[in-house]
């Protein structure tokens, strides 16, 4: 089975524009993310796919894969759905450029998912963590998710899922992480099928699966990663470094 991680990478970022360039232990944040990946060792091959000939030119300069749109898209699998399209490859890992502290087990635990399902019954999987502020539990950055019994994702929601409107019940909450593994055939069939409306509705990507049929494999995780939205997020993860032996 091989396996690859794509890194999609916008320079046009809304809430930071510039981020993946920003200098984070001097590198740029796209360069120390694509090497992180490298180092795990999990992967076949890393490749970064961006439409930024200044992303392009850094990797480059640091000895990286890069693959350039030919499109414009409006998601991250659109994007590595273009670059993967003819390559020989059975699993892709999307991997987030904007959180260079890569989580090995986490990755790990998403490879181990499509190792183990000899009947090929899986077509993603994904990452989840606990929530238990209720600030982060109604705040709509933060993607919810519900699943069934057996760990497959029902729904993805901005909104606070499931409603607790028992208020005697054992409800956890959990939010989806933007880390996803596909089988190379559901991220193709994504990149085929127009945007949906509940997508639309909620502006999230996973759900174009779900109502397309696809089955979603959610994995727990206690590993909150340092993600770069904000200026602040970039000082933290400075601050972060400096604190590594």
């Amino acid at each position: 089975m091989k396996i690859i991680a794509m890194i999609p990478a916008r320079y046009d970022a809304t809430r930071f524009p510039g981020k993946l360039m920003k200098d984070l232990g001097g590198e740029p944040v796209i360069v120390k993310t694509y090497k992180a990946a490298v180092n795990s060792q999990l992967f076949d091959s890393v490749y970064v796919v961006t439409d930024s000939d200044i992303i392009k030119d850094s990797l480059i300069t640091s000895g990286g894969n890069v693959i350039m749109s030919k499109k414009e898209h409006d998601c991250g699998s659109d994007r590595i759905a273009e670059a993967v399209e003819d390559m020989d490859v059975d699993i892709v890992i999307n991997v987030q450029g904007d959180e260079p502290f890569i989580d090995t087990e986490s990755l790990k635990k998403l490879i181990d998912v499509f190792e183990k399902d000899n009947d090929n019954n899986i077509d993603l999987a994904s990452l989840k963590v606990k929530l238990t502020d209720s600030k982060e539990i109604k705040n709509p950055n933060n993607v919810k998710v519900i699943t069934d019994n057996y760990g497959f994702a029902l729904y993805f929601s901005r909104s606070v899922i499931p409603n607790l409107r028992d208020k005697t019940s054992n409800t956890n909450y959990y939010k989806h992480k933007g880390v996803y593994a596909f089988r190379k055939s559901a991220l193709i069939d994504f990149y085929n099928t127009p945007m949906t409306p509940l997508e639309m509705s909620e502006k999230i990507e996973c759900i174009r699966y779900l109502e397309v049929g696809k089955k979603i494999k959610m994995i727990e995780t206690s590993v909150e990663s340092i993600g770069i939205d904000t200026p602040d997020d970039l000082e933290k993860a400075i601050q972060f470094i400096k604190k590594q032996p």
